[in-house]
């Protein structure tokens, strides 16, 4: 597999006048994605393949280690697009965690793409050593309540990482304070800490390489059940990550060659860019995803989510002109998909009103009342209210 480039060496590659073979794209594109060994790099990776064989586009990748590093380079123009997740797509619209602090704010977040695969979930990995701790050997009947006193990872500056955990913690009816939390700069980092014994448990998709490696590392791997047919406890784990649904992931470490296992799951990654970028760009972007499918599909664990099929054009966030314009052209949008992207964008203004006015007054306890004005605004618009 190729490998590209993924230095900070970045000067002119976004809004780059230099073409490829396809005149709406560039020959270099910038990204930034989770870090290397992670499914969202290495899905990167295989895509930047496929571009630079079929389109002569030379795709260069900037590992990040949280959301924030990975929405900063996108937030400055130094890239146009970002490999991201729920933290610096759907959190970063909110204007939550890291980024309802004063220097951020709620950001017009725009998708081109998914990757639904439904075969791969988000899920709190367990030292399966910890199994035999509680009393449970090969891990029979171990729930994600028996974590309650035990170590889990937490990420600096990646709130959907830390959320996911929180809400799995939920699911069983126990919170942070129930546990050890250990923290991390990444999220290498903190799978790291699963293989050397540091921490107990962490999140991840069951088709990272990280949880390949530390499946077959000493300490073991498991991955706890989530029933479908708990509705108190999928209920306590939306309520904290709405954007979790039930599902069977049937690929990933100790997973692959088996029936799967009951876990929980969300687009990841996704592809994703501000409002203001450039709708030719955008489209050509979506549109290279899409047509060359075919040149990355099975490269990489998981990353068949991406087809076309796959799409979830009803999202959380909304969806960036070029790419409705795509997708328009290939006749999967709706007049629905443009009622609800339309209400995505309404709630998108409505948290940007609420943050300006804001800033007018100045507070200074301003992450307290930031909190409270944004609840405020979106009840008021008759909006759902997450966190």
């Amino acid at each position: 597999m190729r490998i590209f480039t993924t230095g900070l060496t970045l000067a002119c590659v976004a809004g780059t006048a230099v073409f490829a073979a396809d005149s709406t794209l560039p020959r270099q594109l910038a990204i930034t994605s989770y870090g290397t060994g992670s499914s969202g790099y290495n899905q990167s990776v295989a895509i930047g393949a496929a571009l630079q064989d079929n389109r002569g586009v030379n795709l260069r990748i900037l590992p990040a280690k949280n959301d924030v590093a990975r929405t900063e380079p996108l937030r400055q123009g130094k890239v146009d697009f970002s490999m991201n997740g729920v933290g610096g797509t759907f959190m970063a619209q909110e204007g939550v965690y890291q980024f309802g602090a004063k220097s951020w704010g709620p950001m017009p977040i725009r998708a081109l793409a998914s990757n639904n695969s439904g075969t791969v979930g988000i899920s709190l990995g367990v030292a399966a050593e910890v199994c035999e701790q509680v009393g449970k050997p090969n891990c029979e009947g171990f729930t994600y309540a028996d974590l309650k006193g035990k170590r889990v990872a937490w990420l600096k500056g990646a709130p959907s990482m830390n959320v996911n955990a929180q809400a799995y913690l939920a699911y069983a009816g126990l919170t942070t304070d129930d546990v050890e939390l250990v923290e991390f700069g990444g999220f290498g980092p903190s799978w790291k800490g699963m293989v050397d014994g540091s921490v107990d448990a962490a999140i991840a998709s069951t088709s990272s390489g990280k949880g390949y490696e530390a499946a077959s590392g000493p300490r073991g791997l498991f991955w706890p059940e989530i029933d479908p047919n708990n509705a108190e406890g999928l209920a306590r784990m939306q309520e904290v990550a709405p954007f979790f649904t039930p599902m069977v992931a049937q690929v990933g470490a100790t997973i692959d060659g088996t029936d799967g296992v009951l876990t929980a799951g969300y687009a990841f990654p996704v592809l994703m860019t501000l409002a203001d970028r450039d709708p030719e760009l955008v489209y050509g972007v979506t549109k290279a995803m899409f047509e060359l499918y075919d040149s990355y599909k099975g490269t990489s664990p998981g990353i068949d989510g991406w087809s076309l099929n796959n799409q979830a054009l009803e999202w959380v966030v909304p969806y960036h002109e070029g790419a409705i314009r795509y997708f328009r052209e290939v006749g999967v949008w709706t007049d629905a998909h443009d009622a609800h992207n339309a209400k995505m964008i309404e709630r998108q203004q409505v948290l940007n009103m609420a943050w300006k006015t804001l800033e007018a007054e100045n507070p200074d306890n301003w992450d307290e009342t930031w909190a409270e004005r944004r609840r405020e605004a979106l009840g008021a618009a008759d909006f759902p209210v997450f966190y």
